[in-house]
């Protein structure tokens, strides 16, 4: 009797690994989809660098259910994945907290540098990182420097107009200084001073408290993130970029407070160019730097923190928990490393980028060209797309040597 061939079983197939990203922007006055074609052109590239697949698609709409502004990512990094990303857009917050009007941005300007300088905070933060602080203080500086030239040339045309009839001079003087400010306000979009300084002014707002605005917009974004983790995917990632960060430590923090959903799976936040000190540093943030003590002892999250030394935007390699003088026994979190922007970026691309400080600040977001052939701790896309959960990618990295966990707030109280 002719034996029977065994056929061999087919290997079988890993299950698709399912994400739910949510990414805070900072304080961004542009629609979101800046980020879905951020998300694409870099991610495009970072894939072919590295040898993986990436492509986004639409975002799919479930019938009678409000549209969140996002994308879907199917990815291949070793094993197929589908992530889901939404914006949590508080962008409208930003425009409405933006005034066009020249008065009074000085206005704001005068009110700001009090808040920084009447409590104390701006002079540890200088000591703290001298980047950061210099991108605080280049809008002040340049909106005085350009009320000076104005006035410069409302007084020579006084003394030039001294011999008009009918004091016809000080209309004139008075005109100019306004076309003057008038014209360095039509070019801010090269300078970025207005903007800045709204930055820092809606920050100092409430003395560094939540406006209340904003804290109802908080507590969407924290049951936007409650349903994702009731909803079967593999793992849920908050990421926060520059002012987002801060935002994010207080709906997550506000979150595990309530109580996670039974069956959660693992919840990650990965924190990017966090500026956390120009908020917790001032008098009214009691609220932030409770959440900041409180999350950085929770186990239901893991939380790493990526700065560089080369982004002048950030406070970079600062523990946000520690120099906000707020660090608890048992501190766990967060993470903080390095994205060494000197060694993951080619010298070419490293020097044609070195000086351009706002666009430093989001490399985060794009790809790094000289990560191929070699490991690197921090990859945007294989964190956000690839089959690994953030505890399990960083579970044996060690903090960055030049961590600084140095408490340098002068203001520690908490809610």
């Amino acid at each position: 009797m002719a034996e029977t061939a065994i056929k061999p079983k087919d290997p079988v197939e890993e299950p698709v690994f399912r994400r739910q990203v949510f990414y805070v922007p900072g304080y961004d006055p542009f629609p979101p989809r800046r980020y879905r074609e951020l998300y694409r052109t870099e991610g495009a590239e970072q894939a072919a660098i590295s040898g993986y697949s990436l492509q986004l698609k639409p975002k799919l709409r479930r019938a009678g259910t409000a549209k969140p502004y996002g994308w879907t990512v199917e990815a291949d990094v070793g094993r197929r994945c589908e992530i889901d990303f939404e914006v949590l857009v508080w962008s409208d917050l930003v425009r409405q907290s933006m005034t066009e009007a020249i008065a009074p941005t000085y206005w704001l300007l005068a009110r700001t540098a009090w808040a920084y300088i009447g409590s104390g905070a701006l002079f540890r933060l200088v000591r703290l990182r001298k980047g950061p602080m210099i991108a605080a203080l280049y809008p002040a500086i340049l909106l005085l420097v350009q009320g000076l030239v104005a006035l410069a040339l409302g007084g020579l045309v006084l003394w030039l107009g001294a011999a008009l009839p009918w004091g016809l001079e000080w209309p004139l003087a008075a005109a100019v200084i306004w076309a003057a400010l008038v014209g360095f306000r039509a070019v801010d979009r090269k300078l970025y001073v207005y903007y800045l300084m709204h930055d820092y002014a809606f920050t100092a707002s409430e003395g560094g408290a939540y406006p209340a605005r904003l804290e109802a917009r908080l507590d969407e974004f924290r049951a936007r993130v409650r349903v994702a983790l009731t909803s079967g995917v593999d793992e849920v990632l908050v990421v926060g970029h520059s002012s987002g960060v801060h935002l994010a430590v207080s709906f997550l923090a506000d979150l595990i407070r309530e109580g996670m959903p039974e069956g959660a799976p693992p919840l990650g936040f990965l924190s990017l160019g966090q500026v956390v000190p120009m908020a917790s540093f001032l008098p009214g943030a009691v609220r932030l730097r409770g959440d900041l003590a409180y999350l950085s002892t929770r186990e239901e999250v893991t939380w790493v923190d990526v700065t560089a030394p080369g982004d002048g935007c950030s406070f970079a390699l600062c523990d946000p928990v520690a120099v906000s003088g707020v660090a608890p026994e048992g501190q766990l979190w967060p993470l903080v490393i390095s994205a060494a922007f000197t060694r993951t970026l080619s010298p070419e691309r490293w020097k044609a980028l070195r000086w351009k400080f706002f666009r430093l600040h989001f490399q985060y977001l794009c790809a790094f060209d000289n990560l191929a052939g070699r490991r690197a701790d921090y990859d945007y896309f294989r964190i956000t797309a690839g089959p690994m959960t953030l505890a399990r990618r960083f579970r044996q990295r060690k903090p960055s040597t030049s961590r600084i966990a140095t408490a340098a707030n002068p203001h520690r109280d908490v809610a």
